[in-house]
C-alpha cells in the first residue's frame, strides 16, 4: 500500500473535511483593503472572521449565547480562511517557513474569561497544518463587538520563503 507523503497543503485539505467546508474558491472580504500584504519574508493577513462564502458561521457573543466549543469552530474557520488566503497568495502552504504572530479576538460576555481557549483552538489548526513552522506567538483578547456579530476574528503574520 502506497500512502501519499503528508503536506502543509494535504493537512489543509484534512482539516477542511474535518470542518465541513471547503475554503479553496475566492474568499470574499469587504471593504477597501487586501487580504494579504507581502512586505520582504513576512505577510500580514488582514482580520478574518468564521466566513464560510457569504455566511458568518458563528456570531453572538461567547459566553452569552455562544458556547466556548462554538467559538472554538469559530476560530478554527478563521485560522483556515487565513491559511486559505496564504496557500493562494503564496501556491502552497509548504512556502511558509515560520508562523510568527497571532492575534484572536473574542466577542465575549462581560463574565467570559477563556479567550485563550478560544484561541488554542486556531492555534492548533497552525501546528496541525504547518507542523513545527505553525509556533507562533500569540495574543488572545475579549472585545465587546466584532464586524458582522462574528463572535471570533484572528489576525496572522508569517515568514515566507524568499523565493518568488
Amino acid at each position: 500500500m502506497t500512502t501519499t507523503p503528508s503536506t502543509p497543503d494535504t493537512r489543509f485539505d484534512a482539516w477542511a473535511d474535518k470542518l465541513g467546508h471547503r475554503f479553496d474558491g475566492e474568499l470574499v472580504i469587504g471593504g477597501n483593503y487586501t487580504s494579504t500584504m507581502r512586505h520582504g519574508n513576512q505577510i500580514f493577513v488582514s482580520g478574518q472572521v468564521p466566513r464560510v462564502g457569504t455566511t458568518v458561521m458563528v456570531v453572538g457573543e461567547v459566553g452569552h449565547d455562544v458556547t466556548l466549543e462554538q467559538a472554538q469552530v469559530g476560530a478554527q474557520i478563521c485560522a483556515m480562511r487565513a491559511l486559505a488566503l496564504l496557500k493562494s497568495s503564496l501556491g502552497s502552504l509548504s512556502q511558509i517557513e515560520q508562523a510568527l504572530r497571532m492575534t484572536v479576538y473574542t466577542r465575549s460576555s462581560p463574565t467570559f474569561t477563556q479567550q485563550s481557549e478560544v484561541a488554542d483552538a486556531a492555534s492548533q489548526v497552525l501546528h496541525d497544518v504547518l507542523g513545527n513552522a505553525g509556533k507562533h506567538t500569540r495574543t488572545s483578547v475579549g472585545v465587546a463587538q466584532l464586524p458582522k456579530g462574528a463572535a471570533v476574528e484572528l489576525d496572522l503574520v508569517v515568514a515566507a520563503a524568499t523565493n518568488r
